[in-house]
């Protein structure tokens, strides 16, 4: 599976309102997302793995990837289609020997010397930010636009930007050239299905301009 990284979605139930998170999951996915990645930095490991097996059923109905953020274990063992980790993680080398060739491995970078290091570590994507400063990412210095577009230009692998992206700045990051946008708030706060239908009217008018 080649992933279309052009909408990336990142879960965070704090945005749900105590909605299910697999019945918001699969309006964002009717709705557009392309690629979904569940992050659960404070659930207890039998939770993540629960609600990870519910979000392994559904985006196989569906037929978009789905990354687990950090736990190569839980990835492991709901047969996710790969992992996410970033600089503070397990190394990228070393998830990539656990997971194997045949599994998505993505790496968060904010530099371009920390992005280099990740391709050669077998990063098949790279999540590159914060873009700008971001509220699930508070003690993260932007890199701005400019960063970004280091990023893109100093490897071969796919670029995906996050941090801060919202529907009023999606146009000029997706101009930068990136694969792809990832978004939290933007899509799970609120109207999901109308978050996403924006999103995407947004990244296609920008790739034509």
């Amino acid at each position: 599976m080649k992933p279309d990284f052009t909408l990336y979605a990142v879960t965070d139930r704090s945005y749900l309102n105590g909605r299910d998170l697999v019945e918001a999951v699969e309006e964002a996915i009717k709705a557009g997302i392309t690629v979904l990645q569940l992050r659960e930095k404070n659930a207890p490991g039998r939770e993540f793995y629960e609600l990870a097996l519910r979000l392994r059923e559904l985006t196989r109905v569906y037929g978009i990837p789905f990354i687990i953020n950090d736990r190569v274990d839980i990835a492991l063992a709901v047969d996710a289609d790969g992992v996410h980790v970033g600089q503070e993680d397990i190394p990228a080398d070393v998830a990539r020997k656990i997971i194997g060739p045949g599994k998505i491995l993505g790496v968060s970078a904010s530099t371009v010397e920390e992005a280099i290091r990740a391709e050669q570590d077998g990063a098949d994507y790279l999540g590159a930010g914060a873009v700008f400063p971001s509220p699930t990412k508070p003690s993260s210095e932007a890199i701005g636009l400019e960063g970004l577009k280091k990023i893109k230009n100093a490897v071969k692998i796919p670029v995906v930007a996050i941090g801060g992206i919202t529907g009023d700045n999606a146009k000029e990051v997706t101009a930068t050239g990136v694969d792809g946008i990832c978004c939290i708030s933007a899509v799970f706060c609120g109207d999901i299905t109308e978050n996403v239908i924006a999103l995407r009217r947004t990244i296609s008018a920008s790739k034509k301009s």
